[in-house]
Parts: structure tokens; sequence; C-alpha cells
């Protein structure tokens, strides 16, 4: 059935009420939008302390108070005006915003949905003055500097709107985690919270450290990543959390672009992608991050709640913001002093005990013939002389500074064997050997070993697999893209923007080693493709390829296909469980965990070693209680 016909109208100017009103269904979502709207413009007036005071979720009251520069009085009327603003005033100032408000709509639209009061007083005036949102009529006032806005019975005349609002708790979720956002990116601004008259966060001044740890809690804090790099006229600064404290949900993912908080597929993109080599299965990694640019470079109005942006030069960001990323979580070597890794040597010698894809990794990696002193299965490192369950009494003793639990003590751990690293009598510090040396073998899975802090358990299997990960990497990274002509071209009907997306980006997929050209304007065809992926459905790859390219200016399909054919072979080559290894073999396996990027979690996230403290230990023992 058709629906009936609207009745015909004459085209007529709407009044300026019903304007604002239509302009407040962009801008005015829910409360929390309001709370974001009123702490933007605190924030451009220079405030340095700021407190939020909710009502029922908000949609009772909002009244927001800043110390800021504050409106004079014959100014606060345009204050209420719709597209009335002092942040820009020309082409030029739009194209270059600096402020985090610069539309002057977000007041006025917020005045035709509720009964809104503003009071504000400038450091030149003797009194504070305020104002009537439905007046529009300014009285004098009392108030320290800075501006206060209240805004109360949201939605009053606008009762459909107020009927899709959620519960009250859920409505003050939303207005505190707009709070978090804003104070999170905002350590020199003190923010207080409360809701029902009852405080529920209040924020000091600090800095970026402890206001992340105070809102993201400890244990972001105690597994995070410092992170600060710049390339041009872009610096991104923050930090990214450890992939071993991922979170099922992605909540805790907060990105900033000259101060504003967003959600920008092409950032979230680049980040997950820097993250995918050591997340496990569906995990979302913990993250704060803010990118620094010309404001000219991006364009921030590009969306009514100004949560996306728009970049220039999309895939030079994305190519950016990935490769910061990726070299932070380089750092999770495993070493438990956290010292960036050394660059790994290149393997050398066979490994007898590989089975299945040794022939693979030989031909991928090459490995110059040396001929090696006491070579081990794990390389040549850490060659002993004799086997043994531990290192001698003197090397642990200049290892591990507590005298009580040094190996000569009758407390300790024997050890009878000949030294493995150095010279008996040799000190070893204890920063060069975070993971200790091995003591056993449990069950031909896991690897006991002892360092300064205690006791460290290696999952063998996990640990050699991101070691060969890594190598079979580095070893296809030195060599130029090798590329393979198809014989026949495989060729596929391909809509507009495909075949737009395929002419426009001809050298970027040449450089990814496709070549891909259109036959005629409804069909693509694949001429060659990389050289590693040429037994890969070359329509589905193209397809992938030619996405990525569009959205993000680049792609990761080939670096993601080609790190799955790696990863396998990696999964198929390191060594299996039950395999007996010797003390040299673990002590080895542990030298390159410690000089290998990344070592703290396997191809698929799983984690590779754990440390057990001996505080720990004397808990389960009842030691010193």
């Amino acid at each position: 059935m058709n629906a009936p016909l609207a009745p015909i109208r004459p085209i007529q100017q709407l009044p300026d009420n019903l304007i604002s009103q239509i302009a407040a269904g962009e801008v005015v979502e829910r409360p929390s939008a309001v709370v974001k709207e009123l702490l933007e413009n605190a924030l451009d007036a220079g405030s340095t302390q700021i407190t939020v005071r909710l009502e029922q979720g908000g949609v009772k009251r909002i009244a927001i108070a800043d110390n800021g520069r504050g409106i004079t009085p014959e100014q606060l009327p345009l204050a209420l005006a719709r597209h009335a603003t002092s942040k820009i005033a020309s082409l030029n100032d739009l194209e270059n915003v600096a402020t985090l408000g610069f539309r002057g709509e977000a007041l006025a639209s917020i005045a035709s949905v509720s009964q809104l009061t503003l009071t504000s007083r400038n450091a030149d005036a003797a009194h504070a003055s305020e104002i009537d949102g439905s007046t529009l009529a300014v009285t004098p006032s009392s108030g320290a500097q800075g501006t206060t806005v209240d805004v109360q019975d949201l939605y009053f005349n606008t009762p459909a709107r107020r009927k899709f609002l959620k519960s009250e708790q859920t409505e003050f979720g939303h207005c505190a985690e707009v709070v978090r956002r804003i104070a999170l990116t905002r350590p020199d601004v003190s923010f207080s919270l409360s809701h029902n008259g009852k405080t529920i966060d209040h924020w000091n001044v600090t800095d970026i450290a402890k206001r992340s740890a105070s809102i993201l809690g400890n244990e972001f804090a105690n597994a995070r990543l410092a992170l600060d790099e710049a390339a041009g006229p872009l610096r991104l600064h923050g930090f990214v959390g450890l992939p071993t404290a991922s979170k099922a949900r992605a909540d805790a993912q907060y990105f900033y672009v000259n101060g504003r908080f967003v959600r920008d597929k092409l950032l979230v993109h680049a980040v997950r992608a820097a993250y995918q080599d050591v997340l496990h299965g569906d995990r979302y990694p913990a993250y704060v991050l803010a990118l620094d640019l010309d404001p000219a470079l991006v364009d921030v109005n590009v969306h009514p709640s100004k949560i996306e942006v728009r970049f220039r030069d999309s895939r030079a960001v994305h190519q950016f913001v990935f490769h910061a990323v990726s070299r932070a979580l380089a750092q999770t070597s495993a070493t438990s002093f956290g010292a960036t890794p050394a660059p790994l040597a290149a393997p050398s010698g066979a490994m007898p005990w590989i089975r299945g894809s040794q022939e693979h990794l030989q031909a991928i990696l090459q490995p110059a013939a040396q001929p090696l002193h006491h070579q081990t299965s794990f390389g040549p490192q850490f060659a002993p002389t004799t086997h043994g369950v531990a290192q001698t009494a003197a090397n642990y003793g200049a290892l591990f500074a507590d005298a009580d639990r040094s190996p000569g003590n009758t407390h300790g751990y024997a050890a009878n064997t000949a030294p493995a690293v150095a010279a008996a009598n040799h000190t070893l510090p204890a920063d060069d050997f975070p993971l200790g040396f091995a003591l056993a073998q449990l069950h031909g899975i896991y690897i006991l070993a002892q360092n300064t802090k205690g006791l460290v358990l290696v999952d063998m299997h996990a640990a050699h697999e991101r070691i060969l990960y890594e190598q079979l990497k580095g070893a296809l990274d030195k060599d130029a893209m090798q590329v393979q002509p198809l014989l026949i071209p495989v060729t596929f009907f391909a809509d507009a923007i495909e075949v737009g997306t395929a002419e426009e980006n001809r050298d970027t997929l040449h450089a990814l080693g496709f070549d891909i050209a259109a036959m005629s304007p409804p069909t693509l065809a694949v001429r060659s493709v990389p050289a590693l992926l040429k037994n890969a459905d070359a329509q589905t790859l193209a397809r992938d390829v030619l996405r990525d390219v569009r959205e993000f200016g680049g792609s990761r399909v080939l670096v993601e296909r080609r790190n799955e054919l790696l990863g396998t072979l990696a999964c198929h080559t390191a060594v299996r469980a039950n395999r007996s290894l010797t003390i040299p073999e673990m002590n080895a396996l542990l030298r390159q965990m410690e000089a290998t990027e990344r070592a703290d979690q396997c191809n698929h996230g799983r984690p590779t070693w754990s440390q057990l403290a001996l505080s720990d230990l004397d808990k389960l023992f009842l030691r010193g209680q």
C-alpha cells in the first residue's frame, strides 16, 4: 500500500527557533553531546579548572563551570545566536582550525531544546552577568571569573526526542565517558565530575602518564609502552598497551588528532595492523595516542559531532601511525627489564632436530656457511663445554645479589657444571641476561629458568616460533619484491570505483607487486602478483588490495598474507612439544629470546614466558610469615 501524499506547500523560510531545533537533532544527540560541546568551549576559553555537575543522567540538569577568560556582557546574546563564534572569521580560519569548537551553533542548538542559563565574567568586569536562553535577557549576577552554563530539562519541548533516551545510568555512563575522554588528553586541566550530588571522579593537574593511569587503571599503567615519534609535520605520542593486556572489547582505545577525540577508521586500521602480529584472536589492544599535525593537513568539519576527520594525505598518515606503533611494540622482547632488543643475527648452521620444513626455511633464509665452535641447536651464542642442569656456583653468585639464595649457600640450588657463558670467575651483569639461565625442562613443554627476580617459565614451542618468524620476516624484507607474471591474466568484473582505483593508483599497485589494468570499462585484468602469493586466488587478492588502497591509500593485504604464510612455516618448523632439549639448547633459546623483537608473544598472540617472583614463591611456602 502506498503512503498518502503529503500536502503541497509553498517554499518558505523556516523560523529561527525551528532551524535551531533541527540543528539540535545533529548536535544534541543525547545529554553526553551537550557535555562534550560545553567542555570543548571551556577548554577553548583557556580554562585550567572545570567542574561538571549532572542530575538524572544529564536529562534533568547539566551544569559546567570553568575558570576561563569569560564573556563580556554585550557579547552574551551573540554567544547564544546561531553561527556566531569568536574562533573563525574567514575561510582561511576554517581550513586551519586550531580550536575544538568552531561552528558557533552548539549553544544556540542546546538553548532551543532546554532551559539554559549562561553566567560569565571576564577579568575586566566588576561582576558577572547572566543571560536567559529563552528571553535572551541579560542581568547582573555574582560569580568568579569564568563561565557557568546551566542546562536544565533537556528536550522539555521535544518530547519525541526524549522518548529515545535510555535509562538514567546509561545516559550518565555516556556523559562520564565523554568527561574521561577529554580529561585524558588535557592533564594540565583539573576536572571534577558529580552525579546527583555525589562526586564520582576528580583529577588534579598532573602529567599524561599519571592521568592515563588514574583513568584507565593500574592494569593499563603496568602494561604499557611509551611512544613519541615525529616525521616531518607529524608527531605521534602517548602509550600503547602490551598485547598481553588486551581486552575483549574495544573500550580502552583513545585516539586524538590535534587534541580532539576521534573515531577514524584509517587510524584504527593502522593501529590494528601494527598489533596484528602480536594480538591473540579477537582481542582488542588498549592505547592512548595523540597525533599532532598542521591543522591545514586535516579536515575536522566532515561530521556534525566532529568525531571523524579527513586527512589531506591519508596514505602518509596511515603508514606513519602503523610504523610508529610497530616500532613501539617491537620493544616487547623477552626482557623483564624492558630493554630494546639488539638486532638478531641471521641463523647459522643446521638444526638437526627440525623436521618437515627445514628445506624451505634454509631456502628462504640462505644463511652463510660459517664454521662454528660448539654449535647448539639454537645457535652458537652460548655453547657449553659440558652438559648439566645449571651454571657454576661462581656464575650464579655473580648474577644474584641475594647471598642467602646464592647457589653456594646450603639453601640455594646445586650447580656443578662448567661455565656456559664465560670464564668461571667472570662477573655477569644481571641486565644482560634478564631471562636468567635454564634449570630443567618440564613435561617436554616448558623451560624452567631462574633470574634475578625468581623463576621464569618459558613455552619453548611458542618462543621458538616467534624467533623463527622474526628471522623469516627479516630475511624477506631485505630482498626486493619478487613479482610473478601470470601466463594467462585473470579477468573479473569490476565496478566503476574499482576500475578508477586501479587507474589512479597504478604506481602504488606496482610497488606492491601487482599489475592490474582495465581491459574494458567493467573489466579488470590481473597480469602479475607478488611471487610469494602466486598460489593465492588472484581475483580475491586484487579486490582486497584495491579496497585497501581506496580506503587507506595503501594496502596491508600483501604483508598480512605473507605473514600468514611465514607464521605457518615458523609454527611447523619450531621445536615441538615433548622434544627433549639439553641445558645448553635451552640457554641458547633464552638468549635468542632476549635478542628477538616481539618475543613476549608467539605469532598467534599467546605469551611465550612468565615471571614468578621470589616473593610469590615465599608466599606459597609461608616463608617470613
